[in-house]
């Protein structure tokens, strides 16, 4: 199955902060998306927001930073194609409402012209009958990351993930635990937590608060998973 990377370098630092990230499933115009956000609460009640959504046909990857109103929902995100936004100009924006589990809303080009709608949803798929046995490797340049996971009946038999980055520092993920999750499955290896969802077209599978389990400044990269077994990073 298919691997694909999956959350921001600058997100990682409010992995560790606390804040939770939100995952949603959905669409931007008519290609399927998915979309995982970060917020973190300001004194007076709105959230700054940072981000990713990947188109999944493609896997084409874009980077959001915006803010979300208090009460609203009102959420208006800047795109571009790089993690760091910050006095960047974006190539898009996403302008919606973000509330009850659901972000709707339009994208808009630089210009102000409106380029299609988008509609996501934190609801997944169950994934408590699913069974696998994989095992996979993927490489982008010299980063290489290998998987061995084996589920029955939505319960986790082992998992072992495995990720090399180009200076040679590794991190190792040895799962045993298991934990609830409402639409997918999520394990856990003391304080690292691993998330695997149901996407449509792939699986996602993610990982965050790993940092004890990796070298330096190494990182597990999150990745998809295709119907097939086969696994690769983004790009």
């Amino acid at each position: 199955m298919k691997l694909l990377l999956f959350l921001l370098t600058p997100l990682a630092g409010w992995a560790q902060d606390g804040t939770e990230p939100r995952e949603l499933i959905g669409k931007m115009g008519t290609r399927s998306a998915l979309l995982v956000l970060h917020s973190a609460q300001r004194p007076d009640g709105s959230w700054q927001v940072a981000g990713e959504y990947v188109i999944l046909p493609t896997l084409a990857r874009r980077f959001l930073e915006g803010e979300r109103s208090p009460e609203l929902g009102v959420t208006v995100l800047k795109e571009g194609t790089t993690p760091i936004l910050f006095g960047r100009p974006g190539i898009a924006e996403l302008r919606g409402t973000w509330r009850e589990g659901a972000f709707r809303g339009s994208r808009y080009g630089v210009g102000g012209q409106k380029r299609e709608d988008f509609e996501f949803s934190e609801d997944f798929p169950s994934m408590d009958a699913y069974s696998a046995n994989l095992r996979c490797e993927a490489k982008q340049g010299r980063h290489q990351t290998r998987l061995a996971l084996s589920v029955d009946k939505g319960r986790l038999n082992s998992l072992d993930w495995r990720s090399v980055e180009p200076g040679g520092q590794a991190c190792g993920i040895v799962a045993t635990a298991q934990q609830p999750l409402r639409g997918g499955l999520r394990f856990a290896a003391g304080a690292c937590r691993i998330t695997l969802r149901d996407a449509g077209e792939v699986l996602a599978l993610r990982a965050e608060n790993c940092a004890a389990l990796c070298d330096g400044d190494a990182h597990i990269a999150p990745l998809f998973i295709d119907r097939r077994g086969n696994c690769e990073l983004l790009p």
